[in-house]
């Protein structure tokens, strides 16, 4: 039996699906005494008031646990979650579940950083975060002042974990992951009696990809249909082929060279009148000159590779020579050391505004990424602070905000889906909005960021199949996560906010 809250409720939950006495089986006492003791679900509770959105807000913040289990009834996962409800309980009231990325990420960084009632101060203008102390502050951005707060660290991230003898498989990969989270929300919404609320999924990065499967597992249940109002995506990674350059694959240079345009401009290398300027310059040549110069091969004239090499130096800032050492085809990795090389610098993968000195200044890619070095001891001593000190939720666990579970991912979409050699879930997201006329999607995007390019984000979402009078786009001068800049977390705020409110 899967148990959230202690036995009381539990015992409650049994009741209301008894059967007559007279038509059970008597229970065999040996089976049940054999069964392994399921953990005790730990719940901490405190009641806090802030003010979010300019509205003074009353609120309850509880961390959980949500068990798992398999048939028999063995414990299987511990599954953390971090809920913020507006006091007293409204059911009405939208509902947000939220969830990070990786796959292996913790929600930490959308707590601490976006959403949550606090956030770790860190720099705001692309600088490293240094050394502690790291100040929790009030978060006027949340957005509790417009909808209740559920984050979800799934199987393996935050202080989740598979208990002992469980078989990674069963929750390591896109569809296990993706039925585990839906089952944590069916749950949470039963225990908190918020069926009729409207609700939102979301999350960024590879939380973009899980919001895909989560979505497919609550609205294309045929016996257990959840009902969504909204999908908020930010930084979003649906089509994977698009971001593999491996040899052959043209699609993954073309979607990234939007992108070398936007840093390019954003550290002097590229002119334009803007950033936006030179991103659709950019998006225009990617996918006209420049993916027919791709797709042509060898057999791509001489005249028109000149033509096609001048431009793509112009808008990436890289020197012809460079261009044509490389077959017109720059990996992402070569460019964050090629770009500022003369500088002695490297540029970051997540957000291009960093900055990183190597150990040499030789090598064709860089040691590291330093805008997720410049950021991340920050958000973790913030999570632990806030989880254990002011939640009180005791465990001698580490948390995970990025973990290893990466490398046991199933990446398979199962029968049906052929051998995935072309992964794209995008599909089923177009599937939800055509089967639910409710349902709309919010598509965030930092121009500076490498990891899930803005282009490769519309050309998932552009796709036959879509319906595109229902997706809402919106730019950040930021990159992966957006709203580690100042200025971007109150605008992706008031955008997420009107959003919620357009329903």
């Amino acid at each position: 039996m899967n148990r959230r809250f202690p036995a009381a409720l539990a015992a409650l939950t049994l009741a209301a699906f008894a059967i007559p006495a007279a038509a059970q089986d008597a229970p065999d006492a040996k089976a049940e005494a054999a069964k392994p003791a399921a953990p005790d679900p730990q719940v901490r509770t405190r009641d806090l008031t802030g003010t979010f959105g300019g509205q003074r807000v009353p609120y309850r913040a509880t961390i959980a646990d949500t068990i798992l289990s398999d048939d028999a009834g063995k414990a299987e996962a511990v599954i953390v979650t971090t809920s913020y409800i507006k006091t007293p309980v409204d059911a009405s009231r939208p509902v947000f579940f939220i969830y990070n990325g990786g796959p292996g990420s913790g929600s930490v960084w959308l707590q601490m950083g976006a959403f949550g009632p606090k956030r770790v101060a860190i720099p705001s203008d692309a600088r490293d975060d240094g050394a502690p102390p790291y100040p929790l502050v009030d978060n006027p951005d949340s957005l509790l002042d417009v909808a209740d707060l559920v984050f979800i660290d799934p199987p393996g991230t935050g202080f989740s974990h598979l208990t002992k003898g469980t078989d990674p498989k069963k929750y390591y990969g896109l569809k296990q992951d993706g039925r585990a989270v839906a089952d944590v929300i069916r749950r949470w919404i039963n225990d908190n009696g918020r069926w009729s609320s409207p609700k939102y999924l979301g999350g960024e990065s590879y939380g973009t990809s899980r919001t895909a499967m989560v979505v497919d597992e609550l609205e294309g249940s045929t016996y257990n249909d959840v009902g969504l109002n909204g999908l908020i995506l930010i930084s979003t990674i649906l089509d994977f082929a698009g971001r593999e350059p491996t040899p052959g694959n043209e699609m993954a240079y073309v979607v990234a060279l939007p992108n070398m345009a936007t840093a390019a401009y954003f550290h002097g290398k590229a002119q334009a009148p803007s950033v936006e300027a030179i991103a659709e310059e950019a998006r225009q040549f990617a996918i006209g000159p420049f993916a027919t110069a791709l797709l042509k091969g060898q057999d791509l004239p001489q005249a028109e590779r000149a033509a096609v090499r001048a431009e793509l130096s112009r808008l990436t800032g890289l020197s012809e020579e460079y261009l044509e050492q490389a077959d017109l085809r720059v990996t992402d990795q070569r460019f964050y050391k090629e770009l500022l090389r003369d500088r002695g610098l490297t540029i970051g993968r997540l957000d291009s505004r960093y900055t990183g000195r190597d150990y040499d200044n030789a090598g064709e890619t860089p040691d590291n990424d330093p805008s997720f070095y410049g950021i991340d001891a920050g958000y973790t001593a913030a999570i632990n602070q806030w989880a254990r000190e002011t939640l009180g939720y005791t465990t001698d666990r580490q948390y995970q905000s990025i973990g290893s579970i990466g490398g046991q991912w199933d990446w398979s979409l199962g029968s049906g889906w052929g051998r995935n050699a072309y992964l794209n879930i995008a599909p089923l997201i177009g599937k939800a909005m055509r089967q639910n006329s409710g349902l709309r999607v919010f598509n965030a995007q930092g121009w500076y960021d490498f990891a899930t390019p803005f282009f490769g984000a519309e050309y998932s979402l552009k796709r036959t199949g879509i319906p595109q009078d229902r997706i809402t786009w919106k730019y950040y001068d930021a990159g992966h996560m957006m709203y580690i800049r100042d200025e971007d977390r109150a605008k992706l705020s008031g955008d997420i906010r009107a959003f919620i409110k357009a329903r």
